[in-house]
Parts: structure tokens; C-alpha cells; sequence
């Protein structure tokens, strides 16, 4: 039936990405796109904290969001599917002298946490790897007390269905954990329908250099010469919307969502 489809989907993406990220974890302590830039800069600056606030970062990866985060909060809960990667941020955190942040291991379509239990969540570059990212859109809202908001930063798929393809084509071929990367639009409608009141809070692009974004996720050579066949054979379009440069290089969207909660 269709609950055990979206289950043992589920469980293919789960599965897929724990034996994509496990052996990589160490390769996004030093990674520049999830280290810093301007896009954490402003969603820290979004988050406005005064110090006394509990602050849930969902696929926390290496840890570098909860911990810019920890620096203003009263405290952060670091949250992640992947045991190696929640390693990496507990030494990243304890190398960087922060101290507030909990770790915890965990699905981010099931948060394991009551009812309006954060002021703020935050989520970073992995929204992408969720297979029912609606569903994790319900959890965070559920999770936030009234008047508490989501930070949400991820690459945005161009509106034009040609580049949205070639995007994401791209993406799984790199990545097989990899799902989707959402329009905006699509991102508006998930987090309204779970109860949010969503604002656009900017965009920033984000120009992965082929070698290193490639080489981070240790994709194989046969589907890294996929992806430059791809690029180098798109239409005029889609060269202009993801900036597309000879070696495969290219640029793609950011977004800062802001959604509040009601209350």
C-alpha cells in the first residue's frame, strides 16, 4: 500500500544517506560552502537572538550552523541522521570552545522532541536529502513554540523546468542521497500548509567549483564525466540560468526562508 512505499522510500534515502555522508564527514568541517559565507551571516542576522533562546538545528551536518548559532543562544540541540557526522560537529564544537549545544541522532521527518519545545529552528544545505520534506516542514512547525520561527537555507531550483532538470539531474548524478532541490515557490506552499507565514529573505549565489564540489562527495570519475557531458550539451538557457563555465563549474541559488509561527 501507499504508507509502506513512502516507508521503504524512506528508508532508501535514509540508508543512502548515511553511507554518502558517513565517510565524507570529515571533508565539511574544512568545506567553505558550509563553513561561513555570506548566507549563515544573514541567517544568524535573521535570528536576531537576545541570548535566552533554545534553538533546534535540524541535519546539522558538520555543525557549523549550530554552532554560529550557540554563540547568542541560551543553548542549541544539533540534530542529524548520521553518527559520523554528529561526531564531527561535537569535535568541531569542542575544538571551537562551545559548549551549549546537545547532540542527538535522529530522523528529521520524526523530531523526537514535544510540542513548541524551540524559539528558533534552523536548517542549512540539507533540506535537499529529505524524501518528505512537507512532512519535516509539519515537524518544525510543531516543534517551535507560538511566535517562534524557521531559519531555512537551501539551494532553490530555478523556476525554468529545463534548468530545474538539469539541476537536479546533475545533483543525484554527484550524489545519489541527493532528492530535490525545491523552487521557492514549492518551498512557500510546503511551510504555509504547515502553518507558517513565510518571507523571502534573500538570495545569495553559490558557485560550486567542480573539482571541489565533486571531490567533497567523492563522486566517481564515470558519473562526474556524466555531468560534464550534461552541462556541456545544455541548451543556451540553462548555461545562462546556472552560470555554467567550461570545466563544469556553476552557480546556483540560494534562499533565506523566514517562517513564523503564529501565536
Amino acid at each position: 500500500d501507499r504508507a509502506s512505499l513512502q516507508d521503504d522510500t524512506m528508508r532508501h534515502v535514509q540508508d543512502s544517506v548515511q553511507e554518502q555522508f558517513g565517510p565524507v564527514a570529515a571533508a565539511y568541517v574544512t568545506s567553505a560552502v558550509h563553513a561561513g559565507g555570506p548566507d549563515l551571516e544573514a541567517m544568524v542576522a535573521a535570528g536576531n537572538l537576545q541570548g535566552s533562546e533554545r534553538v533546534l538545528d535540524v541535519a546539522t551536518g558538520a555543525g557549523h550552523t549550530a554552532i554560529a548559532f550557540a554563540r547568542q543562544a541560551a543553548e542549541v540541540t544539533a540534530f542529524d541522521l548520521t553518527a559520523a557526522m554528529l561526531a564531527t560537529a561535537q569535535e568541531l564544537a569542542a575544538a571551537q570552545g562551545v559548549t551549549n549545544i546537545a547532540f542527538v541522532a535522529g530522523d528529521a521527518g520524526h523530531l523526537p522532541f514535544p510540542d513548541a519545545s524551540f524559539d528558533l529552528v534552523t536548517c542549512r544545505y540539507a533540506a535537499h536529502h529529505f524524501p518528505h520534506p512537507a512532512q519535516a516542514a509539519q515537524e518544525w512547525a510543531r516543534v517551535l513554540k507560538p511566535g517562534g520561527r524557521l531559519l531555512l537555507v537551501d539551494i532553490v531550483s530555478p523556476d525554468d523546468p529545463t534548468s530545474d532538470t538539469f539541476l537536479n539531474t546533475a545533483e543525484i548524478l554527484r550524489d545519489p542521497s541527493h532528492v530535490r532541490d525545491h523552487t521557492v515557490g514549492q518551498w512557500f506552499t510546503m511551510l504555509g500548509d504547515a502553518g507558517l507565514a513565510v518571507t523571502d529573505a534573500g538570495r545569495f549565489p553559490l558557485r560550486l567549483e567542480f573539482a571541489n564540489w565533486t571531490a567533497r562527495m567523492r563522486t566517481p570519475e564515470a558519473a562526474a564525466a556524466q555531468i560534464r557531458t550534461l552541462f556541456a550539451n545544455a541548451p543556451a538557457n540553462v548555461q545562462e540560468q546556472l552560470r555554467l563555465e567550461p570545466d563544469g563549474t556553476f552557480t546556483c541559488p540560494v534562499a533565506l526562508l523566514v517562517g513564523k509561527k503564529a501565536g
